[in-house]
């Protein structure tokens, strides 16, 4: 109490500016017992961030996405915070705290723990302003400034129902404006507002809704789904690191598969992303490559809900081998060597992708050296197989190449052979690579190393005798 009432009277700042009275409504109140949410999934960092903005004499909320997954019994990857104080009044109650954002600021406080950091994003209410300010770009999409508000206009400036809830962990107690807990009950996904207006205004809710769709497996309202067909150009319009980075959350969100198909079935996926063309080609030349590529999904999306990493550049490797594989082969029938065939292939295929959404650099080097390590898997004697498990990028490229066993484009009898070298001693490697000389059909790529005949050595002249 004592600290409550000194930050009251030392805040000089005023509190924020309402841009014009809350129109939305009251919010439901929803208790502990009807919502049942685990205070063991909740971030304590999270927490504290409320308490402390709380006790400063400021509300604060966890929002979003958090409260959703809460809702669901879900543990949530990420916490965000949604308060009535200005980023600078935020900024000076954490002494880890810094200003992000140029158009409209929000603070990251981050915490310092036994694992990795944790980030807890602190916005400010934003206003929600109906046709004010409002401006058109030529392609049809509604840019507009954030300005800051009240939380009632906070939730309608949200994107759904299920998202624009607010928790608040002193009270264990839901806001909800929106009716977005009667959604969840129903398993419907509703956009707030009118959806094609919504949709303007940031075309990434369209994938937004697709992503979230399949990772809970509700259905999307008809209205909310209605105008997708006919706005999925205005996707076009956004910068290409934006749409990037939520596609690949749609792909890490642990229901790939699910959300791809959802693409698909909303008409979003010609010319988003060229290799999403060829993975949902549902012709009988595709199958194998469909394959493939529902298995690493599969793997991908299996790895992530066990909590496990997963990178992103393997998973880019192998949503576009299909597409390698076929031009590496084009390539050797023209008549050029393997491994040239190869990096060829890397190159035409890595360049069909940048009329959509470009792949960043640093995950296309990744790519590149797992795709490299392919034919080296096949050579098994000598040098050759110490040399490969060196390599950084190893345990990725056996990975890749388990993948291409299990779908028979490699032979299982490498991929088992490999699973046995990494797991034996040195004497049962030596033993492996014996057998693989002797393995017909195996080792024809994989030639024994020639011993080189040793020179003999030039005879030694006579040291001059001494004087």
């Amino acid at each position: 109490m004592i600290t409550k009432f000194i930050n009251r009277i030392l805040r000089r700042d005023p509190m924020v500016k309402h841009t014009h009275a809350n129109n939305t409504g009251a919010p439901k109140r929803i208790p502990k017992k009807s919502h049942r949410i685990d205070p063991h999934l909740l971030s304590k960092n999270a927490v504290k961030v409320t308490q402390t903005l709380q006790q400063a004499g400021y509300e604060a909320f966890i929002v979003g996405g958090a409260v959703r997954d809460l809702v669901l019994g879900i543990g949530p990857k990420d916490f965000d915070v949604a308060t009535n104080a200005t980023p600078d009044q935020v900024q000076r109650l954490f002494r880890k705290a810094r200003l992000i954002g140029r158009r409209f600021q929000i603070v990251h406080v981050t915490f310092f723990g036994k694992g990795h950091p944790e980030i807890i994003e602190v916005s400010t209410f934003r206003a929600l302003l109906d046709n004010a300010g409002d401006h058109v770009a030529e392609s049809g999409r509604i840019l507009r400034d954030n300005v800051w508000g009240s939380q009632g206009e906070d939730a309608a400036r949200r994107d759904f129902t299920i998202n624009a809830m607010y928790y608040d962990p002193s009270s264990e107690t839901v806001l909800d404006y929106h009716g977005g807990m009667v959604d969840m009950q129903k398993k419907t996904l509703r956009m707030i507002g009118d959806p094609a207006k919504r949709y303007r205004e940031d075309p990434v809710r369209m994938l937004r809704a697709i992503r979230f769709a399949a990772k809970t497996g509700f259905a999307l309202d008809a209205d909310t789904r209605a105008p997708i067909a006919k706005l999925g150009k205005l996707l076009q319009d956004v910068p290409s690191a934006r749409l990037f980075d939520e596609i690949l959350k749609l792909l890490m969100s642990g229901y790939s598969w699910a959300a791809i198909q959802g693409l698909r079935d909303a008409g979003l996926h010609h010319g988003l992303l060229p290799l999403l063309d060829h993975i949902l080609d549902s012709s009988e030349s595709s199958k194998g490559a469909n394959d493939f590529v529902k298995l690493a999904l599969a793997n991908t999306d299996q790895r992530i809900q066990s909590g496990k990493s997963v990178s992103a550049g393997f998973l880019f490797a192998t949503l576009l081998w299909p597409d390698l594989l076929q031009n590496w082969k084009a390539n050797i029938a023209k008549g050029m060597a393997n491994i040239p065939a190869l990096h060829d292939a890397m190159d035409d295929t890595i360049a069909t992708q940048s009329s959509g959404m470009t792949i960043q650099r640093r995950f296309e080097s990744d790519m590149r050296e797992i795709w490299s390590m392919q034919p080296r898997f096949e050579k098994r004697v000598g040098r050759y197989p110490y040399r490969l498990i060196e390599s950084p990028r190893f345990r990725a490229g056996y990975d890749f190449m388990l993948l291409r066993c299990a779908t028979g484009e490699q032979n299982p009898a490498i991929g088992e052979w490999w699973t046995n070298f990494i797991a034996t001693d040195p004497a049962g490697q030596e033993e492996l690579m014996a057998s693989a000389k002797n393995e017909s059909g195996l080792s024809a790529s994989s030639p024994a190393k020639r011993r080189r005949r040793r020179k003999p050595k030039a005879a030694i002249a006579p040291e001059p005798l001494a004087d």
